[in-house]
């Protein structure tokens, strides 16, 4: 089968395109032909080697952790799908490779795909949906009245978490630049902050959950913007001793995280309020709740871009230059 493959870990190292065997299917897991893959700057960070220690892979890897496709096989144990079954999931964590013709998913972490939704739209869903739903929904225990402050509106998980945040009755504020402002209030945010004008620090108070996705400096800003009891959650670092707990990490990985997030859990608990780390994991059981919110049309997909599966290579680059509204696909069929 067609797939790119990073061969060595390097900043902006190209993939390089290549004919490679079909992927071996264990017994609780589908083939899926891909017809439509999301692009995440989690790929480019695994491609840089940033998540090394986290997650170990064997390389020649094939990267991609979004895929919207058809069921080709069935492993002996799976029960929920067919062939020829519409099905779109986030692959777990080293069974990624949806930058390729094929891809195995496990059962537990797929869903059929949305019918009111394109193959392209369907693929731009899964790991922005699952990180908002499990940051929203799982961590935070989002409730109606509360406020919640979304950090980079237009991107990928912004579009969809503000969206989400709405439905679940919570005023939302965001930041984005002056030419998004539009797009992130059609989407259903009540206070938006133009970043580049202004310090969103200055503007909100007394919030109950930040969503965070920036930068260390952005991480410390957040707490300022908290009220006691209120939960700051992560999705872009330091890990937390609980994130090492949950992967059952190696000690020395414990104590690397330990010592990562110990500056940020003393402020936090400082001014009274929680700070933790998520990594989000694929979930075919939260998939299927979030797929009844874009059939009602509760909740829609924005894509900026779909490139040719062939510009692979210059989709992430595309993502990784920070500019795209929404997700960037890249289409196989």
């Amino acid at each position: 089968m067609k797939a790119f493959i990073l061969e060595r870990y390097g900043k902006k190292r190209a993939l390089r395109a290549a004919d490679v065997p079909e992927p071996e299917l264990h017994d609780d897991e589908v083939l899926v032909q891909v017809h439509a893959a999301g692009v995440n700057l989690l790929d480019s960070k695994i491609r840089d080697g940033e998540f090394k220690i986290l997650l170990p892979y064997h390389l020649p890897l094939i990267l991609g952790h979004d895929v919207a496709g058809k069921v080709v096989k069935v492993g002996p144990r799976v029960r929920q799908f067919k062939l020829g079954d519409e099905v779109y999931a986030r692959p777990d964590d080293f069974r990624i490779g949806t930058f390729a013709e094929f891809v195995p998913v496990k059962e537990a972490s797929l869903a059929l795909k949305p019918n009111n939704l394109t193959m392209e739209e369907a693929a731009s869903i899964p790991l922005v949906a699952l990180t908002a739903w499990q940051a929203l929904v799982e961590k935070s225990q989002l409730k109606k009245g509360q406020k919640v402050f979304i950090q980079a509106g237009s991107g990928g998980v912004g579009t969809f978490a503000i969206q989400l945040a709405k439905h679940l009755g919570a005023t939302v504020a965001t930041t984005t630049s002056s030419s998004n402002v539009a797009l992130v209030k059609s989407l259903g945010a009540d206070v938006v902050i133009d970043y580049k004008t202004q310090n969103f620090e200055d503007v909100l108070r007394d919030y109950d959950v930040v969503l965070n996705s920036q930068d260390g400096k952005t991480l410390e800003k957040s707490l300022r913007v908290l009220k006691a009891g209120g939960k700051l959650i992560s999705i872009s670092g330091p890990p937390d001793p609980a994130f090492g707990q949950e992967i059952a990490a190696p000690g020395f990985v414990r104590l690397v995280m330990r010592l990562l997030s110990a500056g940020i859990r003393r402020k936090a608990k400082s001014r009274g309020v929680s700070f933790s780390f998520l990594f989000m994991k694929a979930n075919g059981g939260q998939l299927r709740a979030i797929t009844l919110l874009l059939e009602a049309g509760i909740i829609r997909p924005v894509i900026d871009k779909v490139f040719p599966f062939e510009q692979t290579n210059e989709a992430m680059a595309y993502v990784e230059a920070g500019r795209a509204k929404g997700k960037v696909v890249v289409k196989l069929k």
